[in-house]
């Protein structure tokens, strides 16, 4: 199912292939890099356990500890957004001398100490700066991972490879509801034991990450990369110079001022089928389940009919899920499997995808830092989302501030298919050059 091309050596170098090209009929394929699926397996890991506490946290803040949904917006968007703060650097540690895997390994290590700490935490200011440490892992780790996944492929391949590593990824994602769901049901500590059960998880993806993810890329460094990592430190300015790596910044940014956070999607869904609080944490199995079944194939269709095609068509199936929650459809559990399938149809679409697509507009030796350009931008839209959509909740309700979030949705999505259409400034510069 893990598919990546074989005619091409493993050793040719990565800018000698047409990036963002639909593929050719009848080529053979091999399986994907050891070290895109030694890395699915620590995301896999770690996603059990950040999404079992993401999966009652809605919940422990909302029903548990009585915050408003202003209030949630806050914590959420720190949740979501503070990562963006520390992205840059973990893309520029990662392209300088302390290498990808060593800067993975401190944000996974960091994240995994912070799910023990929320148990001895119990007001909103403090569980505020645990989560803020946690997303802080997060950022670190995040563009060297991607880099690490990039450089292990060939580039007519890179999003099949980030489709697998996202379908691991997303197999975790489902596990941790179901581990939070079934704790909370047996365990007399309830939230504490998910807790404590979900730091125990992540510390072995720490352990995993050590022992087995290789510490070089598999693609051979040449003396072009050698030089250019002695090199001084490409700044966010001369990045952004590229056009592809602008136009991709400026429509992940666009978009994700208009995307909804998940727990704010699931509060909104539970509140429209009036479902009771111990099932809450089930509803992202089927975000997340979607997002397995798709995340190979749509990496497939986005190598052979172009990532930036595939990135806005996961918008508008995002688009899609928030009009079924605002129009009065009846509510039923056919419209909650309706939304979910869309919700994991617009992740599979896009996460993955616009990482290859932007791997495609960055050379290698300032792949992390380029890659942590794009998601910084895209992280810190959110964040403002978060904090936007919960004063408009709180201001007007929820069906109206999705509303809102639906036609400002619509206007970037048109914004962006203008800036990403095939033959625009810059839509083919992909990984040739260097930044200067």
């Amino acid at each position: 199912m893990y598919l990546a091309d074989s005619r091409t050596s493993p050793a040719s170098p990565a800018s000698a292939v047409p990036a963002d090209r639909p593929g050719r009929p009848g080529r053979r394929y091999a399986a994907v890099p050891g070290t895109v699926l030694v890395l699915g397996t620590v995301s896999l890991i770690t996603d059990v356990s950040s999404e079992m506490v993401t999966a009652v946290l809605p919940l422990y803040l909302v029903a548990g500890l009585g915050l408003s949904p202003l209030g949630f917006g806050l914590l959420d968007g720190v949740y979501n957004g503070v990562s963006a703060l520390v992205r840059l650097l973990g893309g520029g540690l990662a392209d300088r001398g302390a290498g990808p895997k060593a800067v993975a390994a401190a944000g996974y290590g960091l994240s995994a100490l912070c799910k023990p700490l929320l148990l001895a935490v119990h007001t909103v200011p403090l569980i505020g700066a645990v989560l803020a440490a946690d997303r802080t892992g997060k950022g670190l780790r995040t563009a060297p991972r991607d880099a690490m996944i990039s450089l292990a492929c060939q580039p007519a391949e890179r999003g099949r490879a980030f489709g697998a590593h996202r379908a691991m990824d997303t197999a975790g994602a489902l596990l941790g509801p179901v581990a939070a769901f079934l704790i909370l049901r047996v365990a007399a500590g309830g939230y504490d034991a998910v807790f404590t059960v979900s730091g125990c998880v992540a510390a072995l993806g720490v352990l995993v990450l050590l022992l087995f993810v290789p510490g070089r890329s598999g693609t051979p460094e040449r003396a072009s990369d050698r030089t250019a990592r002695r090199a001084p430190r490409a700044p966010v300015r001369a990045l952004l110079q590229r056009s592809a790596v602008r136009r991709l910044a400026l429509c992940a940014a666009l978009l994700g001022l208009t995307t909804v956070s998940d727990s704010f999607l699931y509060l909104t869904l539970q509140r429209r089928l009036d479902l009771s609080e111990s099932w809450f944490p089930l509803l992202p199995l089927g975000t997340a389940a979607a997002f397995l079944l798709l995340a190979v194939p749509v990496g497939i269709l986005a190598d052979r009919f172009g990532r930036r095609l595939c990135f806005l068509c996961g918008h508008l199936a995002l688009l899609g899920a928030y009009v079924l929650l605002v129009t009065p459809l009846g509510d039923s559990s056919a419209l909650a499997g309706v939304v979910l399938l869309l919700h994991g149809s617009f992740y599979a679409a896009t996460d993955g995808v616009l990482a290859a697509a932007t791997a495609d507009a960055v050379p290698e030796a300032v792949r992390g830092s380029g890659l942590a350009v794009v998601q910084t931008g895209q992280a810190g839209a959110r964040f403002v989302c978060s904090i936007a959509f919960g004063a408009a909740w709180t201001a007007w309700g929820d069906r109206t501030a999705l509303g809102l979030a639906a036609v400002g949705l619509a206007v970037s999505a048109l914004a962006s298919a203008g800036l990403l259409r095939p033959g625009a400034p810059g839509g083919a510069d992909g990984a040739r050059g260097t930044v200067r």
